[in-house]
């Protein structure tokens, strides 16, 4: 069990966050706000995959405005990404945006973060402060020796804290992002030590999905496995959805969240006497519709079968034109290599339509 570090409290929209509430998976469209169509359909797409919190990035005073528009229709909370112009964020705020993702370092000085905050005080709009390696305040990195350190980043951030704690407003989480993996870890644990506000967890410009996911599970998972951080996002390049579907194997694998059926398999060797590739792909793909927090194991022999996969709920072994059922490690019938498959999901189908799983339901 992992034992999460208590923060505060805050909520965007209808999500709460901090003081452990469920962590988060946030993504971030690719339209610009002005296509208000297109930015709603994109919204909700993601929204249906799992999305919990949608950042925008706002360009323009338009795209700002458009923000109202996008509310009546959007099925999550909207965050606002503000970058260079404060005024953008208080147009934002006249538009019903939810909360706002400010980099302090690029909008003009403390006055203008002093205008944002009174402007989001009274509506307590959360605001996230966004501290990145890659743009870091001149005074910081001269500090420092000119390149980005954990303990340079966390000055930067405690600075904007600074600010918003001297007006008196606490309706904030943070992050402290890199590209670099290492650095993104020491530099969220450096910043744990010190506050209790909600983090936002992330390994900026983590890179395409093969690279981006490894980098990003590794960084974000380290943290989660520490009981560091509340909410997250899998920066990938491509499809954000598969930033969804990242956050949510993340999660899912750390015990943190749960998303339904998920699927063990072992990797092929030479004993393998079936199609392990296909069969895998099948009932992963299946498992989709399952709702239920059941484990699925699909194994390549009975070498592999029950003893190692003893944990799943279900599961199947294959062997030499036959292969076995087991359930939690016993064997439930052997069937012909061509039916494993149909009689896995046979024995799965009756056990969530049975009086035991419906009890479980209950507890």
């Amino acid at each position: 069990m992992i034992t999460r570090k208590p923060t505060r409290s805050i909520q965007i929209g209808n999500v709460k966050i901090g003081n452990n509430a469920p962590i988060s998976i946030q993504s971030m469209i690719t339209t610009n706000p002005v296509e208000v169509k297109k930015a709603i359909a994109e919204i909700n797409r993601l929204a249906e995959a799992g999305c919990e919190l949608v950042r925008l990035a706002v360009p323009s005073e338009e795209a700002a405005k458009a923000i109202k528009d996008i509310k009546k229709e959007s099925k999550v909370p909207l965050i606002a990404d503000i970058h260079f112009d404060y005024r953008l964020a208080l147009t934002a705020i006249d538009s019903g945006i939810d909360g706002l993702r400010i980099n302090p370092g690029n909008i003009g000085g403390e006055e203008n973060v002093v205008a944002v905050v009174e402007k989001a005080k009274p509506r307590k709009i959360p605001i996230r402060i966004g501290i990145n390696a890659g743009s870091l305040p001149k005074h910081i990195l001269d500090a420092y020796g000119g390149h980005p350190v954990a303990d340079g980043m966390v000055e930067a951030a405690l600075e904007h804290i600074r600010i918003l704690e001297k007006m008196k407003y606490e309706e904030m989480k943070i992050s402290i992002k890199a590209t670099d993996v290492p650095l993104m870890i020491e530099a969220y644990q450096k910043l744990s030590s010190k506050v209790d506000y909600p983090l936002h967890l992330g390994v900026t410009e983590a890179g395409t999905i093969k690279q981006g996911t490894v980098k990003s599970s590794i960084g974000i998972g380290a943290l989660l496995a520490q009981g560091i951080g509340d909410t997250l996002r899998v920066s990938l390049t491509g499809d954000p959805i598969n930033e969804i579907e990242v956050g949510k194997m993340i999660l899912s694998s750390l015990g943190l969240r749960s998303y339904g059926a998920t699927m063990i398999s072992c990797p092929t060797c030479g004993r393998c006497r079936v199609n392990l590739f296909d069969m895998a792909e099948v009932v992963e793909e299946r498992l989709k519709a399952i709702k239920a927090p059941i484990r699925v194991a699909v194994m390549g022999c009975v070498v592999n079968g029950p003893g190692e996969a003893r944990e799943a709920d279900f599961g199947i072994a294959g062997g030499d034109g036959a292969g076995i059922v087991f359930r939690k490690g016993e064997v439930i019938k052997t069937v012909p290599e061509n039916e494993l498959v149909e009689a896995l999901f046979s024995e799965i189908n009756m056990y969530l339509e049975s009086d035991e799983y419906q009890a479980s339901l209950k507890k």
